[in-house]
């Protein structure tokens, strides 16, 4: 007979399942928020306006951790002649999961005319987590977005390896339905490729910038490639990718720690949201917190 103090499983604690909504709009030159809806843990603090007419918007995640069967869904519409800027206040934590997979699902609109910067903080891998995270932007011709994905996979701050779980990533880039960059990827945690120097090289941080408007040139691509760097513990590259209707940036980071990759990537978006958005850059307060 079974103990009554020995359960015979763990108990698996209820899933979260939360969306957002989100849709930017014009009134006269200032960029305004809208339309939101929210359902369980995602919500948007009061938007800000640092930069004079560009709305700066932060999205909350109040349990401050992913844990095994939650869902995050989060859409962003901005609609012609806008031009938003969104943050989270801190990094994504992707907690133990007890064997279910647990998933982020980002849907970005970017219509004519309108600038976008998604700019969410890193997302942290606990040890025997299973996390998806998927991306996808749609944007018209004459839209520029700017965005990025850094993933760390163990807690840095505590010693903890990545020895167990799994991470999926999948984004999609696409311009009136066409595909300009489809990239999707799984990588176990006692996969070869942490390891192996086509892979992640041992490496424990990855970051990408994606960077879409008509000033995407492969001269700023070379442009960028001179202040990127190649180094121990430290690397990056930009490709050019283009088509007749849109053009696009790829950077990629490999690093051993969060901070320096972070800063490949704040330095590659300051260099590149004039050239991209027609507007200078202007560092984020959260980034200084």
């Amino acid at each position: 007979m079974r103990h009554p103090d020995f359960p015979s499983a763990v108990a698996v604690p209820p899933a979260w399942q939360a969306s957002l909504r989100l849709r930017f709009a014009a009134r006269g030159e200032r960029t305004v928020l809208a339309a939101r809806q929210h359902r369980g843990p995602l919500m948007v603090q009061k938007p800000l306006y640092p930069e004079g007419d560009i709305c700066h918007a932060v999205i909350l995640h109040p349990p401050a951790g992913v844990a095994g069967g939650d869902t995050l869904d989060i859409a962003l519409h901005a609609e012609a002649g806008t031009h938003a800027v969104i943050a989270t206040p801190g990094a994504t934590k992707w907690y133990k999961s007890l064997g279910r997979d647990a998933s982020q699902h980002v849907r970005l609109t970017v219509e004519e005319g309108a600038r976008l910067d998604w700019l969410p903080q890193e997302n942290i891998v606990f040890d025997d987590a299973r996390a998806r995270i998927a991306t996808e932007l749609s944007i018209a011709p004459g839209g520029s977005a700017i965005g990025w994905d850094a993933v760390v996979l163990g807690r840095q701050a505590s010693g903890e390896q990545w020895n167990r779980g799994a991470l999926w990533l999948d984004t999609q880039v696409r311009c009136n339905g066409h595909a300009l960059w489809i990239e999707q990827s799984q990588l176990d945690a006692g996969s070869p490729l942490h390891g192996a120097v086509a892979g992640l090289d041992g490496m424990s941080v990855l970051g990408t910038l994606w960077a879409v408007g008509h000033g995407a040139t492969q001269e700023l691509a070379e442009s960028l490639a001179e202040r990127l760097p190649y180094a121990a513990g430290l690397r990056a590259g930009v490709t050019c990718l283009s088509s007749p209707a849109q053009s696009m940036l790829l950077v990629r980071v490999l690093g051993r720690q969060m901070e320096a990759v972070r800063h490949v990537m704040v330095d590659a978006w300051s260099a590149l949201r004039e050239p991209i958005h027609g507007v200078p850059a202007r560092p984020l307060r959260l980034w200084a917190t």
